[in-house]
């Protein structure tokens, strides 16, 4: 279980520590981080990222630097072998997510083809 983890997909310590932080904000200790991909933007695929307080009988639950991550079952082939990550730069902070699936994307940057 350990080693599907790891190719599943990683998170850096900027982004655990900054979803750790969020999660105390929000004051529930039994959310976890739900990523996942959706059909939509111009491009064809977006990501969704947001707190999730239910686990699905088909998610993948891993245990990421302390963070509890959810991944649905439709979305691992077009995230497997990502990173997770935060920046926080001159052009604005937010999480990313480092994707080598990815064939090409939108000119906003909010979708991407696989």
């Amino acid at each position: 279980m350990e080693q599907q983890q790891e190719t599943l997909i990683t998170m850096t310590d900027n982004a655990a520590e900054k979803v750790k932080a969020l999660m105390e904000q929000e004051g529930e200790e039994d959310l976890g981080l739900r990523i996942g991909v959706r059909p939509g933007g111009c491009s064809g695929f977006q990501y969704s990222i947001y707190f999730d307080d239910e686990t699905n009988d088909d998610d993948e639950v891993l245990d990421l630097k302390g963070v509890k991550v959810l991944i649905d079952a439709m979305s691992v082939p077009y995230i497997a072998g990502s990173e997770f990550d935060y920046v926080d730069g001159l052009m604005g902070a937010g999480f990313a997510v480092n994707n080598p699936n990815v064939q090409g994307g939108c000119g906003c940057g909010s979708s991407f083809t696989c």
